[in-house]
């Protein structure tokens, strides 16, 4: 499967997008909805595996080699406290850009581009500390509740210069 460019599919759902709303990638983990604003992915590839490397924590499944640019790969699942997903040729990886770098998060699928007023963010409950630590907060979108992803604190703790 070749990568997906959004910026030409999703350009002309933007010129619609108010400043109160936000669109977002919806992608799932399980049976968890769990979202990044649509300005962050820069493209979704197959699973293809990584190179893995050594003395990085067990959410880091590797780097890839995204045409000369070095892509360090977490695993979503792992990163959350679920254990290490056992990828297939099903699940993806969304290459996104946090801060100067780009990175990647291993998702069993995307489901959807969903457009959400800001207004119908709410914070995460208290409870789950790594829930609370790695969302922005939740949403709810056509009877589903989706977690908004803090990319920042998804990839820290994890050396990005590979």
């Amino acid at each position: 499967m070749e990568a997906l460019s959004l910026r030409e599919e999703t350009g002309e759902k933007s010129a619609v997008v108010g400043q109160n709303t936000l669109q977002l990638i919806a992608f799932s983990i399980g049976e968890q909805t769990y979202g990044v604003e649509i300005t962050t992915v820069r493209e979704i590839r197959a699973w293809n595996g990584a190179t893995p490397l050594p003395n990085t924590r067990d959410f880091v499944r590797g780097v890839i080699n995204l045409r000369g640019t070095i892509v360090p790969i977490f695993d979503l699942r792992a990163r959350f406290g679920d254990g290490q997903t056992s990828p297939t040729k099903n699940h993806v990886v969304v290459v996104m850009s946090v801060g100067d770098k780009w990175v990647g998060i291993l998702v069993d699928a995307v489901s959807d581009i969903l457009t959400v007023s800001r207004d119908d963010i709410h914070n995460v409950p208290e409870g789950n500390a790594i829930d609370t630590e790695l969302l922005n907060g939740i949403v709810t979108h056509d009877s589903r509740m989706v977690g908004l992803i803090d990319l920042h604190a998804v990839v820290s703790g994890a050396k990005l210069d590979a």
